[in-house]
C-alpha cells in the first residue's frame, strides 16, 4: 500500500522541492521523512553534508531514516541511474511498496555540467517509473540560476510546498519532447583554442593512442584509461553508426582533456541514449552509456551539420 500519493497513482512520483531558506526546506521535508518512517515504507536522505547535518538536527534521534553516506551517487548521471535501480530493486525485493527519498544535486552541478543533470531529471521521470517511489528533489533557489531552475520546473512533474501541498509545475514537459529537443551547450574554455590533436578518419586504435600520447602524465591514470575507453566507444559508433566524414578533436588544458567526436549523421533516436543500456548495446545503446561512466562530463549535440559528442577527463566545471 502506497501512503501520501494521489489515489490510484502507480510508478514514480517525481517532485522538486524549490526553497528560499533552510526553514522551508525542513517544513517540507520532515513531514516527508517522518511520514515515511511511521508507515513502515524505506526512507532515504540523499543530501550535501550541510543539508544532510541540517535535516539530521531537526529529526527526532533514531529516527529510521536512512542517510545516504558520500556523494559518489551523484557523480554521474547515468552512474546514479545505476546505483539508484539497485536500491530500489533491493527494497521492492524485500517487499516494499513504496519507497521515500529526498535527495540534492551538488551545487557545482548547476553550472557547466548542468545539461547531463537536467537530461538526468527529465530521463528518471521514465526509468524510475516501475518502482513505487516517491522521491522530491531539493534546490535552494538562493543558490541556483534561473535557467536551471526554468529546466526544474520543466522535468519535474509537481512542487512540493512549504504548507503541506502539491502543486503541479505548469511547465513540465515530457521526457521524449525534452530529452528530444535541440540543446546547444557552450564549448569548454580551450575549446576556443587551436586543438593539440585534429584527426579525420581516425580508427579506435588511432583515437586511444591519441589519447595516451596527449597524456603523459597530465592526469591520474584511472581518469586517462576511462577517457580511452569512452573515445573507443565513441569512435567506433560514429564509423559504424554515423555518416561520414567522422573528425576526432582532442584539447588538453590544466586540469582537464577534451575530446569531441564528430560526425555527418543526425545522432540516436532513442531520447534516453547514454544515460540507460539501450537493448543489446548493436546500436551504440551501450557504447554510450559507457561513455557516461567513464567521463566527467559527456554532451551530445545536434546541429545541422551532424552530431557531435564531447568528452570530458579530469576537471568539467570550467567556464569561459
Amino acid at each position: 500500500m502506497r501512503t501520501g500519493v494521489p489515489a490510484g497513482h502507480t510508478g514514480y512520483l517525481h517532485e522538486a522541492i524549490c526553497y528560499d531558506s533552510d526553514e522551508d526546506l525542513l517544513a517540507v521535508v520532515l513531514p516527508f521523512l517522518l511520514g515515511g518512517v511511521e508507515a513502515g515504507e524505506p526512507t532515504l536522505v540523499s543530501l550535501g553534508e550541510q543539508h544532510a547535518a541540517l535535516v539530521r538536527s531537526a529529526l527526532p534521534a533514531d529516527s529510521g531514516v536512512q542517510f545516504l553516506e558520500g556523494g559518489d551517487v551523484y557523480a554521474r548521471p547515468a552512474g546514479a541511474i545505476r546505483s539508484y535501480r539497485k536500491i530500489l530493486g533491493d527494497h521492492v525485493a524485500a517487499g516494499a511498496g513504496q519507497i521515500r527519498i529526498v535527495g540534492e544535486l551538488p551545487t557545482v552541478a548547476l553550472g557547466a555540467t548542468w545539461d547531463w543533470w537536467a537530461r538526468y531529471e527529465s530521463a528518471i521521470n521514465h526509468a524510475y517509473d516501475d518502482f513505487p517511489l516517491w522521491s522530491m528533489c531539493a534546490y535552494d533557489r538562493r543558490v541556483t540560476p534561473a535557467p536551471v531552475m526554468a529546466d526544474v520546473l520543466r522535468t519535474h512533474p509537481w512542487i512540493a510546498l512549504p504548507d503541506g501541498r502539491r502543486a503541479p509545475s505548469g511547465t513540465y514537459t515530457d521526457p521524449l519532447v525534452y530529452l528530444t529537443e535541440p540543446r546547444p551547450t557552450p564549448p569548454d574554455p580551450i575549446q576556443h583554442t587551436p586543438p593539440l590533436v585534429e584527426m579525420v578518419g581516425p580508427t579506435p586504435a588511432r583515437a586511444r593512442a591519441a589519447v595516451y600520447d596527449a597524456d603523459r602524465g597530465h592526469l591520474p591514470p584511472d581518469d586517462v584509461e576511462d577517457l580511452v575507453v569512452a573515445v573507443s566507444e565513441t569512435v567506433t559508433n560514429a564509423l559504424r553508426h554515423g555518416r561520414e566524414p567522422v573528425a576526432l578533436r582532442l584539447w588538453r588544458g590544466p586540469d582537464r582533456i577534451v575530446v569531441s567526436i564528430h560526425d555527418g549523421g543526425a545522432g540516436p533516436k532513442d531520447p534516453f541514449i547514454g544515460l540507460l543500456p539501450v537493448g543489446d548495446g548493436t546500436n551504440g545503446g551501450l557504447g554510450l552509456w559507457i561513455a557516461h561512466q567513464s567521463c566527467n562530463h559527456v554532451t551530445m549535440y545536434r546541429g545541422t551539420d551532424g552530431f557531435t559528442i564531447r568528452l570530458t577527463a579530469g576537471n568539467p566545471h570550467v567556464t569561459g
